[in-house]
C-alpha cells in the first residue's frame, strides 16, 4: 500500500516530463523528421498527457478501493473531530525532515476528486488550447501541479503539506501567464504575491507550532495540546499565534475574505480549464489545511471555530456581492468560488464551534454539509468554467454585451449550463441544495440548542447569501442563452454556428452534469434533506434570489439595454489597500535600513567632533617630509630678507616650503608608478618564462 501512496503522488510530476519530451518530438515529426511520416504536432504530447492523468485516475480509484478489499476502516472519527488514518507511507530523509503520506476518508476522497478534475479538464484542453501558443509548457506545469495537489492531500504532517503547496503555488502561477498579455501577468503577479507571502505565513507558524509541541504530524489527536494546556507545558498563546499565522496562509489560497483578491483577476485570464481547477481544486488545498487547523490542533476551540465562522458568512456575502454585479462571464464564476468558499467555511466553522459543545447531531449536519460542499462546488465549477471555455473558444469575448444570445438553439451547451446554475443555486433535487441544506441545518440546530439572536441575523445573511447566488447565475443564463444580441447580424452568426464544440468535450461535460442531478436527488435521499425546514429555507432563498435579479440587474444594471458594471473601481482592495500597504511598508522599510546603515557614521562623527576630537601634534608636519620641511624653512627665511632688502619693490611671493613639498609629493607618486610598472612588467617575463618551459617540456 506504500508503494501506491507514494507512486500515487510522484507519478504526475513523471508523467509531466514525459509529456513535455513527447512534445518535443511531436513537433519534430510535424516537421517531417520522423522517417517521412507525416504526424501532428500535438498527438505525442497529447496522447502522453492523457495516458499521465488515466493512470493517476487508477491509482486514486486503488487507494480508495483497497482499505475496502482489505477490510480496513476508512472514515473520519467525525465526533472526535480529527481523521484517522488508515495507511501511511514515509519518505525518510527528504528535505531533512522527510515527507509523510497518508490515507483517510477525506484524503482519498479528494485525490479522486482531483484525479477525475485533472482527467477532464486536460481531455477538454485538447481543443481548447488547440490555437494557443506555449502548449508544452501549459500541459508541462499542468501535469507538475496535478502531482503537487495530490501531495499536499495526502500529507500526513504539515510539513509535507507546505512543501506540496510550495510547488502547487509555483507551478500554477504559469496558468495565469499562461497567453503573457498584460492583464495576464499583473493578475499572475498579484496570484504570486499572495500565494508567497501565505507560504511564508504558514512557515513561520509551522515553526511556532514545532516549538512548542515537537511536532507537526496530522496523524495523531493533536487538540490534546491545546485542551491539555498549560498543565502539559504549552503555552496556548504561542499556539493560537500558531494557527492564526498558518489561518492566513490556508485562507489566503483557499479565497478567503478579505485575502480573495486573486480569484477575480486569475481567474477571468487563465485558460478555462485551469480556471476550473484553480477555483474547483487548489481552493480546496487551503480549505483542506484550515480544516486541520479547525478539527484537530483547535478541536474542541469554540473560539476558533466562531472565527472560522465569521469569515465564512463575510467570504459567502463579498464573493456573492461582486459576482451579482460583475458583467463578465468568468470573472462572476470567479467571484462565485469565492462565495461558495465562505458556504464551506461557514459549515466548518459551525462544526468547530458543535465541538466545544458536544452536539453530535449538529456537528455532523455542518462537517458533512461543509465537506460535501467542497465536492459539489469541485464538480460544478468544472462544468461551469468549460461551459464557459466553450463559448471562449468560440468567441474570444467574455463582456456579456458581447456574448449575449450565443447560447440560442444550442441545446446541449444549454443544458450543461442550466444544470450547473442550478447545482450552485442551491435549487432541490440538484447536488447544491443537499450540502447547502446541511448548513443549513446545523445553524438552526444550534439556535434551538443556544439560542442566540446573532445565529439568527446569521442564518438570514446564509439564506440571502443562496439567493445572491440563484440571482447571479441567473443573469449569466438568462444573457447567455435567452436574451439575444443587439446586433442582428452578430446573433444570426452566433445562431447558425452548430459546432461549437467537439465531441469529446461534449461527451466529457455531459458525464459530469449526469453527476448534479443524480447526486441532488441520491444525496437528499441517504441525507433526508427533502423536509419542510430545509424545503421552506431553498424556497425563501430563491425568493430573495429572485428578488434580487429583478432590482439588482434588470433595474440597477441595464442601461439603454446593455449590462453596465455598477462596482465601484474605488472598492478595489488591491490597488486601494493592498498595494499602497505593501508600497509604504517598503519605503518605511527602506527609511529604517537607510537611518541603521548612516547611524555608525554618525555616530563614529560625532564621537570624532566631541570627545574623540583631533587634536594637532607638535611634531605632525602638514605636507611633505622633514628634508622638504628643513630646506623650504631655510629658503624662506632668505627669501623674508630678500623682500626686506634687494626684493623689496617686488617681493618674492612663493611658499618655497610648500612647493618641495608638492614636487616631494609628485616624485613619490612616480616613483611608485615606475614600480608598479616595473612590477607588472617583470609578472609578464614571468609568465613568459613559464609558457616557454612549458611549451619545450611537453614539446
Amino acid at each position: 500500500m506504500e508503494v501506491w501512496i507514494t507512486f500515487a503522488v510522484i507519478w504526475p510530476f513523471i508523467g509531466a516530463f514525459l509529456t513535455w519530451l513527447c512534445g518535443l518530438l511531436g513537433e519534430n515529426a510535424g516537421e517531417g523528421g520522423m522517417d517521412g511520416k507525416v504526424l501532428c504536432p500535438d498527438c505525442r504530447r497529447n496522447i502522453m498527457a492523457a495516458v499521465t492523468v488515466s493512470v493517476e485516475v487508477l491509482l486514486a480509484a486503488v487507494l480508495c478501493l483497497h482499505p475496502l478489499l482489505e477490510s480496513l476502516p476508512v472514515f473520519m472519527d467525525l465526533k472526535a473531530g480529527y481523521a484517522m488514518a488508515a495507511a501511511a507511507a514515509e519518505w525518510k530523509g527528504f528535505c531533512g525532515m522527510g515527507l509523510t503520506f497518508a490515507t483517510d476518508g477525506f484524503r482519498l476522497l479528494y485525490t479522486l476528486v482531483a484525479a477525475f478534475m485533472w482527467f477532464v479538464s486536460t481531455l477538454f484542453s485538447f481543443s481548447y488550447m488547440k490555437d494557443y501558443e506555449n502548449k508544452n509548457r501549459y500541459y508541462f506545469f499542468l501535469l507538475l501541479t496535478l502531482g503537487a495537489t495530490v501531495g499536499v492531500f495526502l500529507s500526513g504532517d504539515f510539513f509535507t503539506m507546505f512543501v506540496f503547496f510550495e510547488i502547487m503555488s509555483l507551478t500554477s502561477y504559469m496558468w495565469v501567464a499562461q497567453d503573457e498579455r498584460k492583464e495576464s501577468l499583473l493578475a499572475a503577479e498579484t496570484y504570486l504575491a499572495i500565494a508567497i507571502l501565505g507560504g511564508l505565513c504558514i512557515l513561520m507558524g509551522m515553526f511556532l507550532l514545532y516549538g512548542e509541541t515537537k511536532t507537526l504530524s496530522t496523524l495523531g489527536d493533536l487538540r490534546v495540546f491545546w485542551q491539555g494546556a498549560p498543565a502539559n507545558g504549552i503555552d496556548k498563546g504561542r499556539l493560537k499565534a500558531a494557527g492564526i499565522l498558518m489561518l492566513v496562509g490556508f485562507g489566503a489560497k483557499a479565497g478567503v475574505a478579505p485575502l480573495h483578491i486573486w480569484l477575480p483577476k486569475a481567474h477571468p485570464v487563465a485558460p478555462a480549464p485551469a480556471s476550473a481547477l484553480l477555483s474547483g481544486v487548489l481552493t480546496k488545498t487551503g480549505v483542506f489545511g484550515c480544516m486541520l487547523l479547525t478539527l484537530q490542533l483547535f478541536a474542541g476551540s469554540e473560539a476558533f471555530g466562531k472565527l472560522i465562522f465569521i469569515l465564512g458568512l463575510l467570504t459567502m456575502t463579498t464573493g456573492a456581492l461582486l459576482a451579482l454585479f460583475s458583467v463578465d462571464l468568468k470573472r462572476t464564476l470567479a467571484c462565485s468560488s469565492v462565495s461558495q468558499i465562505g458556504f464551506v467555511f461557514t459549515g466548518m466553522g459551525l462544526a468547530g464551534m458543535f465541538g466545544g459543545r458536544e452536539i453530535g447531531e449538529g456537528f455532523h449536519a455542518s462537517l458533512n454539509g461543509a465537506i460535501l460542499h467542497m465536492v459539489n462546488h469541485s464538480l460544478l465549477k468544472l462544468l461551469l468554467f468549460c461551459a464557459a471555455g466553450v463559448v471562449f473558444m468560440n468567441l474570444h469575448k467574455l463582456d456579456l454585451n458581447d456574448i449575449r444570445g450565443f447560447g440560442r438553439k444550442k441545446p446541449l451547451l444549454n443544458l450543461l449550463f442550466l444544470a450547473g446554475s442550478l447545482g450552485l443555486a442551491g435549487v432541490p433535487l440538484f447536488n447544491g441544495y443537499v450540502s447547502k441544506s446541511l448548513i443549513h441545518e446545523g445553524m438552526t440546530i444550534w439556535r434551538e440548542s443556544f439560542g442566540g439572536i446573532w445565529m439568527k441575523g446569521a442564518e438570514g445573511l446564509f439564506l440571502l447569501s443562496g439567493g445572491l447566488t440563484a440571482a447571479y447565475m441567473a443573469k449569466l443564463y438568462i444573457a447567455v442563452f435567452w436574451e439575444k444580441n443587439r446586433d442582428g447580424t452578430v446573433q444570426a452568426s452566433y445562431e447558425e454556428n452548430r459546432k461549437y464544440m467537439g465531441v469529446l468535450s461534449a461527451f466529457l461535460l455531459t458525464i459530469t452534469a449526469v453527476f448534479v442531478p443524480a447526486a441532488g436527488i441520491g444525496g437528499g435521499i441517504l441525507l433526508q434533506t427533502f423536509n419542510g425546514e430545509s424545503l421552506s429555507g431553498a424556497f425563501l432563498s430563491l425568493v430573495s434570489g429572485a428578488v434580487a435579479y429583478l432590482l439588482a440587474v434588470r433595474k440597477g444594471m441595464m442601461k439603454n439595454g446593455e449590462y453596465v458594471d455598477r462596482w465601484p473601481p474605488k472598492w478595489d482592495l488591491e490597488n486601494r489597500v493592498y498595494r499602497p500597504m505593501l508600497k509604504g511598508f517598503v519605503f518605511g522599510l527602506c527609511v529604517i535600513l537607510r537611518l541603521l546603515d548612516r547611524l555608525p557614521d554618525y555616530i563614529v562623527v560625532g564621537l570624532r567632533k566631541t570627545v574623540y576630537r583631533d587634536a594637532p601634534l607638535s611634531h605632525e608636519l602638514e605636507e611633505g617630509n622633514a628634508l622638504t620641511h628643513a630646506a623650504g624653512v631655510l629658503l624662506d627665511g632668505s627669501k623674508k630678507a630678500l623682500n626686506r632688502t634687494v626684493c623689496r619693490k617686488r617681493p618674492i611671493q612663493v611658499s618655497f616650503e610648500h612647493r618641495l613639498a608638492m614636487l616631494e609629493k609628485e616624485q613619490s607618486e612616480n616613483n611608485v608608478m615606475i614600480g608598479r610598472s616595473l612590477s607588472f612588467g617583470l609578472l609578464l617575463f614571468c609568465l613568459g618564462l613559464l609558457f616557454t618551459l612549458l611549451y619545450m617540456l611537453l614539446s
